[in-house]
């Protein structure tokens, strides 16, 4: 179509050539009345990106999340002024709490209106700043350009973290200065300018840990942030160390790695792996803010354990634990430090053992599984569902898994075949509802790779609409629902802590199978176990959206790897 306007820059323009210049090649967000100039622009103007119009502004903030762990890139999504900035919220402090960048852009009501009473006026600024990194209302659109930047420079270096930017109605359509826009490419993916670590401090911390006598790490997310794997896995691999991760951690390590303990804690912990913790006379904390689901409450490892914590914020270091080594640093390059200290060194005859401790560990752990995931019990049990798609499903796929029923089964027993970012959920605030949103987000961002969004029912509720989405852009996304009519997280805690006196937790059964197939989803209802293997391999196969709706065990009559449920 003609552009009578050429390239005239107004603020909606000049950010729509911010965003292009930084990288952005998708936005996830939701149209509304004062972000009117922004679509204009993005859609007149020639650029990258590609808008997905999302259903629910909090699903595009989880899409973004989503995103941006699988891609490397800033995650962008918007929403408009009023109900819109407060819809968004979720994505956002999920994003921010969990280190991963994701911007936000909201449009607001225009600053010469402020104060006096227009629809939809709330104080953005006010609102946004407790939740994210970095935060700012532009109130100048002579400031518009330095405030993009310092947004995506306040995401991508030292923690990674959210930004917000109010963009106001009367600022996207003023003038701004088109020699201004530019941008710094490095900061459009993350880490970006990573902090090396204080040589001391990795000499401190390899003296420690060839001290000790049976060390073990415990990795968070950080290792694979900063894409740190191969750096870690061959300082572990040259002194057989035992490596835990956290729910956030999983992909630190393949699951068939001989060193990978997997996940502990509360949350997807087992008694045979908390025991190799607990056994542990140096811990090593590993991108890692040693909370309290990770470490039961800070009692594994106990307090008066020596700890080594390595974290690229040095808030986290020393903050539950009394720490001997801190080493403030980028994961990747805080391993290729201390592999290059290690080289330096006669480590020949270092052998930790970790490889046996694992082995027996998980031993114990999966005959256990493995004789509940034989059951032909109905309703169906978790452990079945979890051993039927590990057989079915291909080596490079991603799981989406929404708290609930499905992060501490997939948390504990799922096999990812490889080390990377092939598990994604939201532990730093658990909303309920983050599956289905964030699988659009990561399907985006990895096109060829299997995405399994698997949620209990209470979530497949809070955001069914975007399965309306998901059609739109006929996304080959596999839904699995865990179809239970419970708040079973909820009533498994009045079951061990209250004494059983259940309250307000129970909902009637929604045919999901049928919802979805309403909005166009190809799917199945699954009351019998023997019909689980199939079902999968026709829904994998399958090269649209795939809905598969299970009758499962409640999670209270569970026997879910979950040591406390109010954690």
């Amino acid at each position: 179509m003609s552009n009578k306007r050429g390239n005239a820059t107004n603020g909606a323009e000049a950010m729509v050539r911010l965003l292009d210049a930084h990288g952005v090649r998708h936005i996830f967000g939701l149209c509304g009345d004062t972000t009117l100039p922004f679509y204009d622009a993005l859609y007149r103007l020639d650029h990258g990106m590609q808008h997905i119009l999302t259903r629910d502004e909090r699903c595009a903030g989880y899409m973004a999340d989503a995103y941006a762990r699988v891609t490397r890139r800033v995650g962008v999504c918007e929403g408009p002024s009023g109900g819109g900035a407060t819809y968004i919220l979720p994505g956002v402090i999920e994003a921010n709490d969990s280190s991963v960048p994701v911007l936000s852009i909201t449009s607001d009501v225009s600053v010469s209106s402020i104060g006096r009473y227009p629809l939809t006026e709330l104080d953005q600024d006010a609102l946004f700043k407790p939740l994210t990194k970095w935060n700012g209302v532009i109130n100048s659109a002579e400031r518009l350009p330095n405030m993009v930047r310092t947004a995506f420079r306040a995401m991508t270096t030292g923690r990674p973290g959210a930004a917000h930017l109010g963009l106001p109605y009367d600022i996207q359509k003023a003038d701004v200065n088109a020699d201004d826009l530019w941008a710094q490419p490095e900061f459009g993916t993350y880490p970006a300018w990573p902090t090396a670590p204080h040589i001391p401090a990795i000499e401190d911390a390899i003296d420690a840990i060839l001290k000790a006598k049976n060390p073990v790490m415990i990795c968070g997310g950080g290792a694979i942030l900063a894409g740190g794997e191969a750096a870690l896995q061959a300082f572990v691999e040259t002194l057989n160390i035992t490596v835990a991760t956290t729910v956030s951690g999983q992909g630190t390590m393949s699951d068939s790695h001989p060193n990978c303990l997997g996940v502990v804690g509360s949350n997807g912990g087992v008694p045979a792996t908390r025991a190799v913790i607990d056994e542990a006379d140096l811990v090593v904390f590993v991108g890692c803010r040693a909370g309290s689901v990770t470490t039961e409450r800070w009692r594994s490892p106990k307090t008066s354990t020596k700890i080594v914590h390595i974290d690229s914020d040095p808030m986290v270091i020393s903050a539950s634990y009394r720490t001997e080594v801190g080493v403030v640093s980028d994961i990747k390059l805080a391993f290729e430090a201390l592999n290059v200290a290690l080289a330096q060194l006669d480590v020949s005859k270092v052998d930790f053992g970790g490889d046996k401790r694992i082995a027996k560990a998980k031993g114990i752990k999966f005959k256990a599984f493995e004789e509940l995931a034989a059951s032909n019990e109905t309703p169906i049990r978790p452990e079945r569902v979890i051993a039927d798609l590990n057989a079915v499903l291909p080596s490079d796929a991603i799981i989406v898994a929404d708290p609930g029923t499905p992060c501490p089964y997939f948390s504990a027993f799922y096999k990812t075949p490889h080390s990377g970012r092939h598990f994604i959920t939201n532990r730093a605030h658990g909303a309920l509802g983050f599956a289905l949103g964030a699988s659009v987000g990561a399907q985006m961002g990895r096109p060829s790779s299997k995405v399994i969004s698997v949620m209990g029912d209470g979530s497949f509720g809070f955001t069914v609409g975007e399965l309306e989405t998901v059609t739109r852009y006929n996304l080959p996304i596999m839904f699995i629902v865990f179809s239970n009519s419970v708040f079973g997280w909820i009533k498994a805690g009045q079951k061990t802590g209250f004494d059983e006196r259940y309250y307000s937790v129970d909902f009637n059964r929604t045919d999901h199978a049928a919802v979805a197939q309403a909005f166009g989803v190809k799917s199945w209802k699954v009351e019998d176990p023997a019909d689980l293997k199939r079902v999968f391999k026709e829904a994998a196969d399958h090269d649209g959206p795939t809905l598969v709706d299970i009758i499962s065990q409640p999670l209270q009559d569970a026997n879910a790897p979950v040591s406390e449920w109010i954690a």
